[in-house]
Parts: structure tokens; sequence; C-alpha cells
């Protein structure tokens, strides 16, 4: 096989929870990009249908579907209604985020933790499974979890000195957890040909810069990272793509790091 085809997804249909946020818009290009049909899912529906309404317009394929992870039944029911319309699923990219209740340990209820559970470890388990299931039918399949550096050491407390930022403590336990989660199910199902690996970025520029422009935290981040500079779309996009096709055909259960070296040191 060239290499340029081993990129290409022409065909294939993919999911991409949360596919209109933050990390999801360029994960969603991506695929869409590489010829996959892309199923841009959340709670928000209008967000979904405009973002996909966007890629369409640049000659891409992609639908906006509503998926809500702390429902089962909406769970099932997303899962019915892509099997309806497109008889497959080859490509499951986990990228939905909770970010209720995160806050520093002692701040934190037991609301406040089961909150952010519902979707980042119940909601995760249950569209996996829904999809997997579909995925063994076909004998074939890749899942991308979209972790964080946050899953790959423990958050560095210093760097937000100065600020009203921290790293609170249940985003590193569901980072953490995700990428356990990740290499039980390659282990488990590569004998369904069924591929899953973990995809954690770290220092996504635009989300920063939008959230909380410059300050003391952004000159520290960047210090403190080899490339010296946060990450921008394309530097997740070729990634995401990598793990979605037969590029990375022989490649299971791994963790790829997108952070500029934060985590090397």
């Amino acid at each position: 096989m060239e290499v340029n085809s081993m990129f290409r997804l022409d065909s294939r249909v993919a999911i991409v929870t949360g596919g209109a946020g933050l990390y999801g818009k360029p994960i969603s290009e991506a695929l869409a990009e590489a010829g996959a049909f892309v199923i841009i899912a959340s709670r928000d529906r209008l967000k979904c249908k405009e973002y996909a309404a966007m890629l369409g317009s640049k000659n891409l394929k992609a639908e906006g579907m509503h998926l809500d992870l702390e429902d089962e039944n909406s769970i099932n029911e997303f899962t019915s209604e892509v099997l309806g319309k497109f008889g497959r699923i080859d490509i499951l990219v986990n990228n939905a985020v909770s970010r209720e209740g995160f806050k520093n340990l002692e701040d934190l209820s037991r609301q406040d933790w089961e909150g952010g559970q519902a979707i980042n470890s119940t909601g995760l388990m249950l569209i996996t499974r829904a999809v997997v299931k579909q995925m063994c039918l076909q004998r074939a399949g890749t899942i991308i979890n979209i972790g964080s550096i946050q899953g790959a050491v423990g958050p560095h407390f210093p760097v937000y000195e100065g600020t009203t930022m921290t790293s609170p403590v249940n985003y590193t336990y569901d980072k953490w957890a995700m990428v356990g989660f990740t290499k039980w199910l390659a282990n488990y199902y590569g004998k369904f040909n069924i591929r899953a690996n973990c995809l954690s970025p770290g220092g996504y520029g635009p989300g920063v810069a939008d959230t909380y422009g410059e300050n003391s935290f952004v000159e520290k981040y960047k210090q403190l990272t080899p490339l010296a500079r946060f990450a921008v779309d394309d530097d997740i996009k070729g990634p995401v793509v990598f793990l979605a096709s037969d590029a990375s055909a022989y490649v299971t259960g791994h963790h790829l790091l997108v952070d500029g070296g934060w985590t090397s040191w």
C-alpha cells in the first residue's frame, strides 16, 4: 500500500463525541479531510449541526447529531440511528469531557465527583460498549480516547502560581483511568481486529488564549515545554488521522503524547 493511501479514510464512518468543542473541531475536520464521513455528536445538537454544515461547505462529509453521554437511552438511540443510516461504525473518538465540579480535593463534594463521573467514566464506558459491539460484528474498528498530559504525569502546580488556575483532582483521576481503559480495550478486543489507543494533547493554544489570554501561566508553560510553544490545530489533526487510519494498523494500546515535550523532562 502506498504511504499516501495508508492515511486515507475514504468510505469510513467516524463518530466524534464532543465533536464541535475545543478539541472536537480540529479532530472532526481532520477525519473528514482524510475522507471519512464524520458524525459530530454532543448534547448541543444545534452546535453540532452548524459545525457539520461548515465542514459541508468545504465539500467534506459530516452530520451533526444529538448525544447525551449522561443518558444511557440517548447513547443507545444514537448508536442505533448511526447504524440505521450508515450500517457500520469504523472509528470512535471519545473526546467529550464534562468539567462540572472540577475542584481541588478539599473543595470537592460527593455530588461534584459523581456528576463528572457520569460522563467521564460511565458515559465513556457506555458509548464504547455500544459501538464496540458493532465493531466486533465487523471484525474491524479503531477507538481513540482523547486523554491529557495529566494522565501521564502529575500536575506541576507551580506553573499556576499567581493565577486563579489549577489542575483539579478529578481531571487527573479521569485521564489516568482513561489510559488504563484504553489498554484493556486494546488487549481484549485485539482478537476482533479492533485497535484502541489514547491520544493526549497538552497545552492547546487556542483554548488557553480564548480562556485566559496572556498571563504568568502562559509564560511558565512555554518555558517548561521543550518546543517553547502551545499546540495548534494541525498538531492534533495529524496524530488523530494516523491513529484512525491504516498507517497505524500495528499500533494498539499506545498512549501517544502530543505535548511539545512537556512530559519528556
